[in-house]
């Protein structure tokens, strides 16, 4: 015999829905204070696998990075920063977007440039690419 939803629903007390809607909340809540990147703080940007700059979140600024086919602009802004124009021919790191989680890399592969977010207490050892 299979029951349909409508007959699920009703075997549900209101004790049920409460234990599910505390669990729900419960696993928000983890969610948040676990799977986050946390703050970043500062910005590293790499050129040729070099470090080319690191610069502090607090504060607006353009930075321009040279690579082998142009320059790459950085746009820091207070708490982010973001690719704001690449030379590469597909654009994926400048289609990122704004970058405010410490963890969050943007990789302009052709250009040889890479902007990282980092923070006191890393999100993570290590990346490769």
């Amino acid at each position: 015999m299979r029951l349909r939803a409508r007959d699920w629903l009703a075997l549900l007390r209101p004790g049920d829905v409460a234990v599910i809607l505390t669990a729900a909340a419960g696993v928000g809540a983890l969610g948040q204070h676990f799977w986050r990147g946390g703050e970043a703080d500062r910005a590293e940007i790499r050129a040729a696998g070099r470090v080319f700059a690191q610069v502090s979140l607090d504060a607006e600024r353009v930075i321009e990075v040279p690579g082998p086919l142009g320059i790459t602009r950085i746009q820091v802004a207070p708490g982010r920063a973001r690719v704001a124009s690449d030379p590469g021919p597909r654009q994926y790191c400048v289609r990122q977007g704004w970058l405010s989680t410490a963890g969050a890399v943007a990789i302009c592969a052709p250009n040889e440039v890479t902007l990282s977010l980092l923070a006191r207490r890393p999100a993570y050892d290590s990346l490769g690419y």
